[in-house]
């Protein structure tokens, strides 16, 4: 039989994580244990508000699936029982971390993935004054920063970074906060500014734009993509998905659509919510397919899970098994 606990933890920002539609000081998240004798797995979620989500929701979700968890369900038999989102992805990585560990395996070996490698991730600067962004850019280190954009003002921002950090590699996530009439401006400063990657620039109800307009920097869904069935309705309007586990509901249906997408033509952003290290390992193991990833959330802590994801500048390193999978 086993046992299924559901619990809810909260981890503090290192001070505040910014974006068009707010600030938060700290990590709500849902940690899931699955024990089934001397085995353990686990995983982690993000509830979103962004998405109708909760904590609370999250964890009401969870908990009534403990009659069908000791009788055996299946990973395969969720993606019928449960909508994609944090509560799904939280139960799927936890089956695959307690799968992997009855078999003595590894998850990717499980999955037929490539050995995942350290790979190189985006750094996220929180939404911030021209100034203090520059600066925040400046003394960060990293190799290859996120933006956080999406207010009046961004085009101040983004010069102010660029000018404090001519060599780095950039990305923009402006999170829906752009409108159709500053849109192809937009997109055209960031191409001058060698931005690589601009994230759902247009909200994500009103994205039909996109297809319409030439887009001289790749364009990249995020708020726009989910699961598998949301795939056919960006053609044409975007170049690449950013794939959150939170979003496809675990890393089961993420593995469908990365390999979907990229027979699409789309390239591929591995992303997160801000977590901990146990939600960030199980996304790493869709890296070696993906052009950009980012999965900085333990970074954005004041403190991670122990143990945690090994970090070291701009390198993020697979997960032991003692972590996950």
């Amino acid at each position: 039989m086993t046992l299924l606990t559901v619990t809810p933890e909260r981890f503090p920002i290192r001070g505040s994580f910014t974006i068009a539609r707010g600030s938060k000081t700290e990590a709500a998240v849902v940690t899931v244990e699955l024990r089934d004798g001397d085995h353990v797995g686990r995983g982690e979620c993000v509830p979103y508000g962004r998405y109708g989500e909760t904590v609370a929701g999250v964890v009401e979700q969870l908990t009534a699936l403990e009659k069908l968890v000791a009788e055996g369900v299946r990973r395969t038999d969720l993606m019928a029982l449960m909508r994609p989102g944090a509560a799904r992805n939280a139960l799927d990585c936890a089956m695959w971390d307690l799968e992997a560990r009855r078999a003595r395996m590894r998850v990717y070996e499980m999955a037929g993935l490539p050995a995942p490698l350290p790979v190189v991730t985006a750094y996220t600067l929180s939404l911030d004054t021209p100034k203090a962004m520059a600066e925040a850019a400046r003394l960060s280190g990293h190799e290859l920063l996120k933006l956080k954009l999406g207010a009046e003002g961004d085009l101040a921002r983004l010069k102010a970074i660029r000018a404090a950090v001519p060599q780095a590699r950039l990305i923009v996530d402006a999170n829906e906060g752009w409108s159709p009439d500053i849109l192809e401006a937009h997109l055209d400063a960031c191409a001058a500014a060698g931005v690589e990657l601009v994230e759902q620039p247009l909200p994500a109800a009103d994205d039909a734009l996109l297809a319409r307009i030439a887009r001289p920097v790749l364009v990249c869904a995020d708020e726009s993509a989910h699961g598998l069935d949301s795939l056919d309705a960006l053609a044409g309007r975007y170049d690449a998905i950013n794939i959150k586990l939170d979003k496809t509901g675990g890393l089961t249906e993420a593995i469908e659509l990365t390999r979907a997408a990229r027979a699409a033509g789309l390239d591929i952003m591995v992303g997160c919510m801000v977590g901990t290290s146990l939600a960030m390992a199980p996304a790493l193991l869709l890296a070696p397919l993906a052009r950009f990833v980012d999965l900085d959330g333990p970074l954005l802590l004041a403190a991670d899970r122990t143990p945690a994801l090994r970090y070291e500048g701009s390198v993020v390193y697979p997960p032991e098994p003692d972590l996950w999978g």
